[in-house]
């Protein structure tokens, strides 16, 4: 079964031609890697399937749905509506607010604090305790790696049908790694589909059930996960590294 699938995707912003006919299926209920150097176009296709910057060509499809592509009328809210959340890589978090209405914001179901899943933000301490730590301390007084977190816990503090999130490991210490692998291995386990961008070698080869590989504006690998990671010559090819085994 198919969560999203881009089917000869390009994207303009401004002058420049950044997606060059992305062809790209995520499958549902698995963790989808998105790899490639810097400037391949893994956040153009992020934020282009959310809506943010618009295909000037192909068609994108959640589900059954289309959902971006010329012509289509959906937008960003709509899209966020059926369940996908965006964790970007700037972390999209509110800086003048508590980390608590942070996350208020973020649950679409509820209007006032006491309607937030008591035992859902217990899981999420569970992994991110810090952000218990400092529940009522704004946002922007936060470390670079507790607004990570923030913005990861945003985006899981009511379930969604498909998470995209950019580079959630970026300045988050070994240990919070750790966690944050935990946790999104559990949201799979809960049914959740994730396309995930990630420069950490080891995060992409413990989390990934499939693969893509970009490379300038185009995917120009797929497959599974563990055939990537087991093969140092096809890493080198496609993303000039190899993958450590442990």
């Amino acid at each position: 079964m198919t969560a999203v699938k881009l089917d000869g995707v390009h994207t303009h912003i401004g002058a420049y031609h950044i997606l060059h006919g992305v062809d790209l299926v995520v499958p549902a209920n698995q963790v989808t890697m998105l790899l490639g150097r810097n400037g391949a176009g893994k956040t153009t296709t992020l934020r282009t399937i959310m809506g943010l910057w618009p295909a000037s060509a192909g068609r994108i499809s959640l589900g059954d749905d289309t959902i971006g592509g010329p012509g289509c009328a959906v937008t960003t809210p709509d899209i966020a509506r059926a369940g996908v959340a965006y964790v970007p890589e700037n972390m999209g978090i509110f800086g003048d607010l508590t980390v608590r209405d942070n996350l208020l914001v973020a649950a679409r179901s509820a209007r006032r604090l006491a309607d937030l899943d008591t035992a859902r933000l217990e899981w999420i301490f569970g992994f991110f305790p810090a952000l218990r730590t400092f529940w009522l301390q704004r946002a922007g007084k936060l470390s670079g790696g507790q607004k990570q977190m923030l913005a990861v816990a945003r985006a899981i503090v009511e379930p969604r049908a498909l998470l995209l999130i950019d580079e959630p490991s970026k300045g988050l210490a070994p240990a919070i790694v750790a966690n944050l692998v935990a946790a999104l291995r559990e949201l799979k386990a809960q049914q959740t589909t994730v396309l995930l961008v990630e420069q950490n070698v080891a995060v992409a080869r413990a989390l990934g059930d499939t693969v893509a590989v970009m490379d300038n504006g185009r995917v120009v690998h797929s497959g599974a996960m563990r055939e990537l990671a087991e093969d140092e010559a096809l890493q080198a090819k496609l993303l000039g590294l190899a993958m450590p085994a442990h």
